[in-house]
């Protein structure tokens, strides 16, 4: 302030890889990755009879991943779209939330294709 003793000080904060976005990034990819996993050991399981078990322990696996990487992404870009003052903590990561929201769709999707392949092969 001019003509006193006090001075007014602004602190640069820099901006900040949103938490949320980044997890929900690993938990798409591991969705999309397990979701292999129940393709490939129900597909090499059906003649045996335990595709459909192995297939359906990890469509629970694969989906929870799946389903917490999208909710995990949307609660991102939630948080990316708060702005708040200056001197408080700014976010980045759009692209983090939005790669794992897409990760965990596709994974969704892979589980579930995955599955029913499994099970046409193990009724028929």
């Amino acid at each position: 302030m001019p003509g006193t003793s006090f001075g007014l000080v602004h602190l640069e904060v820099r901006p900040v890889v949103s938490g949320l976005a980044v997890t929900a990034l690993i938990a798409g990819v591991v969705s999309v990755l397990v979701s292999f996993a129940v393709g490939c050991l129900g597909v090499g399981g059906a003649d045996g009879g335990w595709g459909g078990w192995a297939a359906g322990a990890f469509t629970l696996l694969s989906g929870s991943f799946g389903a917490a990487a999208v909710v995990l992404g949307l609660f991102g870009l939630r948080q990316l779209r708060q702005s708040a003052p200056p001197p408080a903590i700014r976010f980045t990561g759009r692209g983090l939330a939005i790669a794992g929201i897409s990760c965990g769709g596709t994974g969704l999707a892979l589980t579930l294709f995955g599955l029913a392949v499994t099970m046409l092969l193990v009724v028929s």
